[in-house]
């Protein structure tokens, strides 16, 4: 009860208008930026000593700080040829398979892959696949690396609504992700498809990717695609090496990975509430095809 108490305000919340205020105040230039970072490592228990600035006045505005690099070493990749790296830090909401194109949430919750990713052509793909819900809470590292090498073929940003997804929204909210506003990375990678889902919310809403800049706000009325050139060596071809920087969120929210069927397993040890650090493996290939790696 007390989870749905929490949520029901933001159903009559203003989430954009609240969100564009914050992410004006995030980027405002003031000599007091060093007290709130320390301030807001303190709360969340920020580990300054990974960034590769742990200096608090070295930021000109708090979300430079939020966005922070981090320094060489911090998150080594796992190295076995066949290994899916965590794309960041976080915690598992939600892993397993989809359920033709039903994809858990949380108990008694569930919803449509079709409507997450923007169409019945997009999801296709990845009917009876494999998908992991990655949270991000305040005190994560924020930026989004690729699990593992791929080519992009498509961006499809989606508008929607700007719900929180903490853990006592997503338990109470039905289709959460799929109302929410995202942007869908899809790319070509030696598993077939993956999709990376960048999920928006209350004081998130500003989403960015290393090939398109920062994508939202302002927040769009429709849902727009990009194609992109499916060979590497094509002109306008994005192809990122795993490990690289994806994009990033500007305030904290959720990634969801999603891969077609039989392509890939997850870690056997990797449940609802597992803690997770970028580069750390999460699953396995199954089997090898596309031409990504190649």
């Amino acid at each position: 009860m007390l989870a749905y108490l929490k949520s029901w305000p933001l159903y009559v919340l203003p989430q954009h208008a609240v969100s564009r205020l914050i992410f004006r105040a995030t980027r405002l230039r003031s000599p007091l930026v060093p007290a709130v970072i320390r301030w807001f490592s303190a709360r969340y228990g920020v580990d300054l000593n990974e960034a590769k600035n742990p200096d608090p006045t070295a930021y000109p505005t708090f979300n430079a700080f939020f966005t922070r690099a981090l320094r060489d070493g911090a998150r080594p990749l796992a190295q076995q040829p066949d290994t899916i790296a965590c794309p960041v830090d976080g915690t598992v909401s939600a892993i397993g398979t989809v359920d033709d194109t039903r994809v858990f949430q949380a108990k008694g919750r569930d919803y449509s892959l079709v409507e997450l990713l923007g169409g019945e052509h997009q999801a296709a793909p990845y009917r009876n696949g494999c998908f992991a819900t990655l949270y991000l809470s305040p005190r994560d590292y924020h930026r989004i690396h690729m699990p593992l090498d791929g080519i992009l073929t498509r961006m499809t940003y989606v508008p929607g609504r700007l719900f929180s997804v903490a853990p006592h929204t997503v338990a109470t909210i039905p289709r959460l992700f799929a109302r929410n506003e995202r942007v869908i990375a899809h790319f070509d990678t030696a598993l077939g498809p993956m999709a990376a889902v960048l999920v928006g919310a209350i004081n998130v809403a500003a989403i960015e990717t290393v090939w398109a800049g920062l994508i939202t706000p302002p927040p769009g009325k429709v849902a727009r695609e990009t194609d992109y050139p499916p060979h590497a060596d094509a002109e306008g071809a994005v192809r990122l090496a795993r490990g690289s920087e994806l994009g990033r969120f500007n305030m904290g929210s959720t990634v969801i990975l999603i891969f077609g069927p039989g392509a890939m397993s997850w870690d056997a040890g990797l449940a609802a509430g597992s803690p997770l650090r970028m580069g750390q493996r999460i699953g396995t290939q199954a089997r090898a095809q596309g031409n990504a790696s190649t």
